[in-house]
């Protein structure tokens, strides 16, 4: 959960009330941390007041709508219905207003979390080579029968270059989807990334057997088929 609210005594509250029920939480003061953090650490869920001191709460979200489907939930002391409206129509997913309780918000967030659960018989396809294994339904990889441990983003890099099996995804289009469209010259992050992903797939970058690079272009996953 990435709480973004100006208020230390809110984001304190946040903190400990979510700790509570078991979720990792990110805390930002402002709008450009909370950007950063929500580009660089892929929350589940995003609480955005909407009085920022350096930004509107309504022109994060506009931007955070550029590159993230991410739900949101925002909170503000304007109870005021043009206000929820605006921020309904700008891609928020519920709005809470100050003060509100615990168990509500708590409610509420499992209901917005709920909704992001792909419906039945959607469930992505498994790669299963007979070395590696990428369950995408449960977000598992397995190498020889070992459970691999990925970070959100080597696992996200990692399942876009096998949802384009067999082609060439640019960095640009990587960094773009997986770290947003200002990062998309970024190419260190994507370097530090396939490189980890290799370190711990044992795959050897001279004589690759999953993640091949194409120079000056990106990668490419050249696994067989999947189930």
């Amino acid at each position: 959960m990435l709480v973004i609210d100006d208020e230390a005594q809110i984001r304190r509250f946040l903190d400990i009330g979510l700790r509570a029920e078991g979720y990792e939480v990110l805390l930002a003061a402002d709008a450009a941390a909370g950007l950063a953090l929500a580009a660089t650490r892929s929350p589940d869920l995003v609480i955005l007041d909407i009085g920022l001191p350096d930004r509107e709460g309504h022109e994060v979200l506009a931007e955070l709508r550029q590159w993230s489907q991410v739900p949101v939930l925002m909170l503000s002391v304007r109870d005021a219905e043009d206000e929820k409206v605006r921020a309904l129509d700008g891609g928020a997913n519920d709005y809470v207003t100050k003060p509100f309780g615990i168990q509500e918000l708590m409610a509420r967030l499992r209901a917005l979390l709920r909704d992001r659960v792909a419906p039945a018989g959607a469930a992505p396809p498994r790669y299963d080579d007979g070395r590696l294994v990428i369950d995408q339904a449960r977000r598992e990889v397995w190498l020889d029968g070992a459970p691999v441990a990925l970070t959100r983003k080597e696992y996200a890099v990692l399942a876009l270059l096998l949802r384009h099996a067999g082609r060439v995804v640019t960095q640009q289009q990587l960094l773009r989807e997986i770290w947003g469209p200002s990062h998309v010259h970024d190419t260190h992050y994507l370097r530090i990334v396939v490189g980890k992903l290799r370190q711990k797939l044992g795959d050897d970058p001279a004589a690759p057997r999953w993640l091949k690079t194409e120079p000056g272009v990106g990668y490419r996953f050249q696994g067989g088929r999947m189930d």
